[in-house]
């Protein structure tokens, strides 16, 4: 089971990625802009979740859209979720007690891919190994 450590590693290994304390808990950020968060449920959620409401670390993550939350959600509804408060808004909550550590860093880089700006996101497929934004690997 991952980490809030696990999480803190892979977002920091990312490029130009820099943390900060907000609303209590810690974000991750690229150029400024948070992509992934500890993201605790507060009363309201707890009500909005009912005997639903996961017991674990939440983690909070940036997706592309809407769509992708929604995606994410149907695919997997035992590892992420969403509340009333990220409603329209492009995030999805996960369980880090649920998820898969290779699904946790595909889902970590995936956010900072959405945050990052351009030439980050270039130099980071340039990368010996990493895969293109076609899914290709490179060599």
């Amino acid at each position: 089971m991952p980490t809030l450590d696990d999480v803190r590693r892979l977002a920091t290994a990312l490029p130009e990625v820099t943390d900060k304390i907000s609303w209590g808990a810690v974000m991750w950020c690229v150029a400024g802009k948070g992509f992934v968060w500890e993201r605790p449920l507060r009363a309201k959620d707890m009500a909005e979740l009912g005997d639903g409401a996961p017991d674990g670390l939440i983690l909070g993550a940036r997706v592309a859209d809407e769509g992708e939350k929604q995606a994410l959600i149907a695919e997997s509804p035992d590892v992420f979720f969403t509340i009333s408060h990220l409603d329209g808004y492009p995030a999805v909550l996960v369980r880090l007690d649920a998820i898969s550590p290779e699904r946790l860093e595909e889902v970590v880089v995936d956010a900072w891919l959405e945050r990052a700006p351009k030439r980050l996101a270039t130099a980071y497929f340039a990368g010996p190994g990493r895969p293109g934004p076609e899914g290709d690997a490179r060599a």
